[in-house]
């Protein structure tokens, strides 16, 4: 049975299970850092159990950061919807991949629950330490019979700050132990190049093969389709110009739309004001064969 309430910020103690009869059912786990535990279509789990696996948002940035760092950003003058310069602080991120630190903070906080009901839901958490500002980070889910969309949105609540925000799911390389391996089709018009340190060099080169863990540009949006021949095929879909493609492990490919590439609070910030949030989504549209 699916939950519904609206429990007016509780903390989630407990999964949340979306359900689109018949079709579709999500699990939610808002003390796991607001991760999807389990996306089952039709009866096939298309995510990567376990602790560090499902789906997870990404925020306040996606991906590396360089040695951790990044600095405080001005708006420019004259500039509008999100414009900025470099300057202020120095800030120093906690490093967990080593030299960097690597895909925010919110997927290590316990969340809130706002409201759910049978096909949606939406948490929250506050931006607190180690990160510098004081900021809200809120993630909805909706299900239908044959889609899943995710919105976050990334606040300030005092000083404005350079954000990004972005979603990191592991789907499966085999639905099943007889499944056929995974296919990844998609079109970028360019990819970042990536150095030696993981990180974009800020050359933009012609997309190669894979295998990948790199960052492409897709400017009209992200468009990616993955299909297990017979079986499903799922097209994952956002306004946001940027996904991440890594396909490096057996197990698992992750196809993470993001508002913006590696290291870009330092190299592409995007500044959420007072009055400017920042705001992504992504939709995941599947059927079956």
């Amino acid at each position: 049975m699916s939950t519904q309430e609206t429990t007016d910020g509780a903390p989630g103690a407990r999964d949340v299970r979306l359900v689109a009869p018949g079709f579709a059912e999500l699990t939610i786990r808002p003390e796991d850092g607001c991760r999807i535990s389990s996306l089952i279509i039709n009866d096939l789990e298309v995510l990567r159990q376990g602790d560090r696996y499902g789906s997870f948002p990404m925020a306040p940035w996606c991906g590396r950061i360089e040695l951790g760092q990044f600095r405080s950003f001005v708006t420019a003058p004259g500039g509008g919807d999100g414009a900025a310069r470099s300057g202020g602080v120095r800030h120093q991120m906690p490093i967990n991949a080593t030299p960097h630190a690597i895909h925010g903070t919110v997927r290590d906080q316990p969340w809130r629950t706002a409201t759910v009901d049978d096909q949606s839901a939406t948490f929250y958490c506050d931006l607190t330490d180690p990160w510098p500002y004081r900021g809200r980070v809120t993630q909805t889910f909706e299900l239908t019979d044959d889609a899943l969309t995710l919105t976050m949105g990334v606040e300030s609540r005092g000083d404005s700050f350079p954000a990004q925000a972005g979603w990191h799911p592991w789907f499966l390389r085999q639905l099943g132990p007889t499944g056929a391996p995974v296919q990844i089709a998609f079109d970028p018009t360019w990819q970042e190049e990536r150095g030696v340190d993981h990180l974009p060099t800020g050359r933009r080169v012609e997309p190669g093969p894979g295998p990948w863990d790199d960052c492409f540009g897709m400017p009209d949006g992200v468009d990616v389709t993955l299909t297990w021949p017979t079986q499903l095929e799922l097209t994952i879909t956002s306004g946001a110009q940027w996904v991440v493609v890594y396909d490096e492990q057996e197990e698992a490919v992750c196809v993470e739309p993001q508002s913006g590439p590696p290291n870009g609070l330092n190299t592409v910030p995007r500044l959420v004001t007072p009055i400017d949030p920042l705001e992504v989504s992504t939709t995941w549209r599947w059927k079956r064969f």
